[in-house]
């Protein structure tokens, strides 16, 4: 009986030390796309990259990193710029390109890193603050390392546009 109760008691702590474990494990179950919509941050991004009809390529292609501006960041452009960028499908297809890298590169790989080449050719620079976190092109990595089945996607706080 005792070893049955010590069986039981270990099945428990092991359970409740695989949880978080199992969490990951969903979340990495779903793709770019499905992980930025479950977010409930990124609302404007997900809307853009469908109205571009890059969906498909960020739920199926990759590995990808993102460097997903969030909602306050869209918040901050000028009155007008989302809803013009919807209406001119080459112009707003770059700027999310911009935005993408291929191949997975967690918070840890790009602090190592002066710059990454994007989806679109153009190469954004990188650079380690003091408090250890990240600026992208200006733009401050603010939730790093949402992992996906298919990529990394890192917030950011700025929408960051090609020059």
């Amino acid at each position: 009986m005792k070893r049955i109760i010590v069986t039981l008691v270990l099945a428990i702590l092991l359970a409740g030390l695989a949880s978080p474990a199992l969490a990951q494990a969903q979340q990495t179950q779903k793709n770019i796309v499905q992980t930025a919509t479950d977010a409930g941050q990124f609302n404007t991004l997900v809307t853009a990259v469908k109205a571009a009809g890059l969906s498909d390529t960020l739920s199926t292609g990759g590995p990808y990193t993102v460097f997903a501006p969030n909602d306050a960041a869209f918040d901050k452009l000028p009155a007008g710029t989302v809803q013009s960028l919807v209406k001119d499908k080459p112009k707003l297809t770059g700027i999310l390109k911009y935005h993408v890298v291929q191949g997975k590169y967690t918070a840890a790989d790009l602090a190592k890193m002066k710059d990454i080449k994007t989806l679109d050719g153009k190469t954004l620079t990188i650079k380690k603050q003091p408090d250890g976190s990240l600026m992208i092109n200006g733009a401050k990595v603010v939730k790093p390392d949402i992992q996906t089945k298919n990529g990394v996607i890192h917030a950011i706080d700025t929408v960051m546009m090609p020059k």
